[in-house]
């Protein structure tokens, strides 16, 4: 039988060093983030942004709140300097942007915000094209959908398809939003 400091020494290395669950970690996340909606494009405008309108209502209905939103040139110095006013509003906790994200000449989304990342959330992008994969096939590997984090704000990189955004709204971003506000707050 262990000595009575040793049980006592077990029993709270144990409990100091316990796994908490995914459960208990989204028990303490917020259930409402406030968002900023940047669109990247050189076509669209606010009568045809159609992925921007479907990520703030997606965030909305899922009780999150949005803090704006905006159409930029699919330009990296634009995209970046949007980012940026993003970063620097109180008020906003996630940029989630849309478009910019394929491999034309014109794409610069993933570049200008890939830059900026202080913390890359990798398995965003994989399970995006995996998802997408079961719904497009094999061109699903030509979105650089991405993840990361800035200045203890999240940032999301979708593609400007409509579908793309519902599908990565709807399956990766909405049920994990507020745990990964609760995580950049620890």
């Amino acid at each position: 039988m262990a000595e009575p400091w040793r049980r006592t020494f077990r029993s709270a290395f144990d409990a100091y060093n316990r796994r908490v669950s995914v459960q208990e970690h989204k028990a303490y996340a917020p259930v409402s983030v406030s968002c900023f909606v940047l669109t990247v494009s050189d076509t669209r405008t606010e009568a045809n942004d159609t992925g921007g309108q479907a990520i703030r209502q997606l965030l909305e209905s899922g009780g999150h709140s949005v803090t704006g939103h905006a159409i930029v040139r699919d330009d990296p110095a634009a995209v970046v300097r949007a980012v940026n006013v993003c970063l620097v509003d109180e008020g906003t906790r996630v940029i989630i942007t849309t478009g910019g994200t394929g491999i034309t000449s014109r794409d610069g989304t993933f570049e200008a915000i890939d830059g900026l990342l202080e913390k890359r959330l990798t398995g965003f992008g994989e399970l995006f094209r995996m998802l997408s994969y079961e719904q497009i096939g094999a061109a699903a590997m030509m979105s650089r959908a991405i993840a990361g984090t800035v200045s203890g704000k999240a940032i999301f990189v979708l593609p400007g398809s409509p579908d793309a955004v519902k599908l990565a709204m709807t399956k990766l971003i909405l049920p994990e939003l507020g745990h990964v506000i609760q995580q950049l707050d620890r």
